[in-house]
């Protein structure tokens, strides 16, 4: 069994997830602190300080000043405020990713096509080497280019 679960964790396939997933938590760092620290600064301009967190509803029926006073009462409460902040950051966080991912792919120098090594009959079409003078499927003899 210890033999089996070595040749699994040394697998290419587990390493390079492994390494995926020590570069995703530190992309997470730098994309969290872009957001946090550059992006929501902005868009609070945006909002004129609006407070999520205020935006709720206690569920007993009493009217609290705070999201901090109701939970200091134990009452229940719907956050909406916090979840429609959590689904603005999510829409955020994936718009700053989005533009990284597609600015590193435009990074990424395209490589280049591979030079063929075939070419197609003219008599039967068929895949015959590049550097065929008669063609191995039809016996057709074939003008060099």
């Amino acid at each position: 069994m210890l033999k089996e679960f070595k040749k699994f964790a040394l697998k290419g396939n587990m390493i390079d997830l492994a390494v995926g997933i020590i570069i995703g938590g530190a992309f997470n760092g730098i994309v969290n602190s872009l957001v946090n620290d550059i992006i929501m600064p902005l868009f609070s301009l945006i909002t004129k300080d609006i407070n999520f967190a205020d935006w709720f509803i206690a569920l007993n029926g009493v009217s609290y000043g705070s999201l901090a006073d109701a939970k200091a009462d134990n009452a229940p409460t719907m956050n909406y405020g916090l979840f429609l902040s959590g689904v603005l950051n999510f829409i955020i966080m994936a718009f700053v990713v989005f533009i990284l991912v597609r600015w590193i792919n435009k990074m990424k120098k395209p490589e280049p096509a591979a030079a063929p090594t075939t070419k197609k009959c003219p008599h039967c079409y068929s895949d015959i080497h590049i550097n065929a003078t008669k063609c191995s499927q039809c016996t057709a003899d074939i003008k060099a280019e």
